[in-house]
This record gives structure tokens, sequence and C-alpha cells, in this order.
């Protein structure tokens, strides 16, 4: 893969040059590979195809729980977080110690304790890292998902990006099946603030428990607003919003 430079930059393919563009700039590179047909049936690559059926099932398992926050994450998501997430739940799917090799999968590995915890403290937005953002401990009761936040001041507890004078803190409970894809996300009440010195307590109750089985995974997201004339706008398309899992019980 070689980066192309200068001012005309090329898409598309020339002889056995694909030139084409990602996040990462203009990028041009060689044809070539295996036939994905000798890929699919030849028994000397039966190790390649239990590879890509397991990732295949890592990305599910990834898109199923951005789906089930998908309110959240519209507000507070980086433009990786697919990618990101599919490697954190492809560490996930290796603690399947059960299933047939090809047959790995999030669904069963999930209920390991050390499988939870690859997803515990994952940031949706990598340009907005909750640890780096607020700075007050914040408790988590477990059975009734509860999330508190004692004497929080904003300006001195929270990172917050240059214009913003508010600030809401939400919390969620999902339980996602990752074996069946089912999921329900209950989110907690919102709390906005204005970012002055001012101490709050605050407390995060979901609106219910979710119901039926699956992974409950809470989390807690907090956005940055710029009031105008009495109306808070969102700050830069939601570029400074944090959303992270915080326990996986």
């Amino acid at each position: 893969m070689a980066r192309q430079r200068g001012i005309i930059k090329l898409k598309g393919t020339i002889g056995d040059i694909t030139f084409y563009k990602t996040q990462d700039g203009n990028l041009a590179r060689e044809k070539g590979g295996v036939d994905g047909d000798r890929i699919a049936n030849d028994p000397a690559f039966v190790r390649t195809r239990e590879n890509g059926a397991e990732f295949g099932s890592a990305a599910s398992a990834g898109k199923l729980l951005r789906d089930a926050i998908r309110p959240m994450l519209m507000s507070a998501g980086d433009n990786r977080v697919a990618s990101r997430l599919t490697k954190v739940m492809t560490d996930v799917k290796n603690e399947d110690t059960t299933s047939a090799r090809g047959l790995r999968n999030v669904g069963v590995a999930i209920v390991n304790p050390t499988a939870k915890a690859f997803l515990k403290g994952f940031n949706f937005n990598i340009r907005a890292i909750l640890g780096a953002i607020l700075f007050k401990p914040y408790n988590f009761t477990a059975g009734t998902g509860v999330i508190t936040i004692g004497g929080l001041v904003p300006i001195n507890d929270i990172a917050f990006p240059s214009g913003a004078t508010h600030m809401t803190v939400r919390g969620a409970w999902a339980r996602v099946d990752f074996a069946t894809g089912q999921s329900e996300v209950q989110q907690t009440n919102a709390i906005n603030v204005p970012i002055d010195a001012t101490p709050n307590n605050m407390v995060l109750t979901p609106a219910a428990i979710p119901v039926g089985p699956g992974t409950d995974l809470h989390l807690l997201q907090i956005e940055f607003f710029q009031e105008v004339n009495g109306v808070q706008y969102s700050l830069k398309n939601g570029a400074y919003n944090a959303l992270a899992i915080v326990e996986v019980p």
C-alpha cells in the first residue's frame, strides 16, 4: 500500500494498480490475492475460512451492540468505532473455550468474567475518553443500575471544551443477548447543568430494568452544549462528547 502525493489524486484502476481514498488519505495498491472461489473451497484454506467466520461473528456482535445504543451513539461516537469494537469483540470471542475452531462466538464467550472485562471501559468516542473528561468518582449500584456522582463541580471536575456553557449527564442499562441478537436499552434521566462552580449531586436512574435474557452493560454519557440566546447547541456535532461502558456485572 502506497500513499498518493501531488496535486492530482487518482481514483480507480490503471493496469495492476488500484487508486482509492480512505480516512487516511489517498492510497494506491497493487492488485493481487487469491481467487475467492479457491478460498471458499480449497482444503488448503480451511484455516482462512475458519478465521473469516469468527471475524464475521465478532463484527456482527459489535453491530448488535452499536444498534442497541444508537440513540446515544449518534451524539458520541467516532468514525472508527465499528472497527475498534470489532477488535474488542474478537478478544471476547477468543474466551469461548468450548466451541470448535471457526465456531467460537461472543454469545458463548460472554458468560466468562474475563470476556466481560474486555468490554468494561470501552469508549465509543476515541476523541473524548470518559476518564479524561470526568474527574469525579461515580458509584454504581448493582441490581438497580443507578449511577450516582456526588458533589460534582463542573468547572473543577470536568475537562470541558472551549465554548461549552452547559453539560448533560445520562446513563443507560443495556441488556444484549449476543446469542439471539435481541436487545433492550433503558436510559436514565438526563441531568443538564451549567458549567460553573455549583456543586451537583447527580442520581441517574434507569427508567426500568430491561427484561429477557442477555448480558447487562451499563453506560455513562457526557454531552457538551453552548447556550446562545437561551438555546443550547451541541458543540461540533458531538466531537467532544463521551460515551463509555462503565460496568459489565
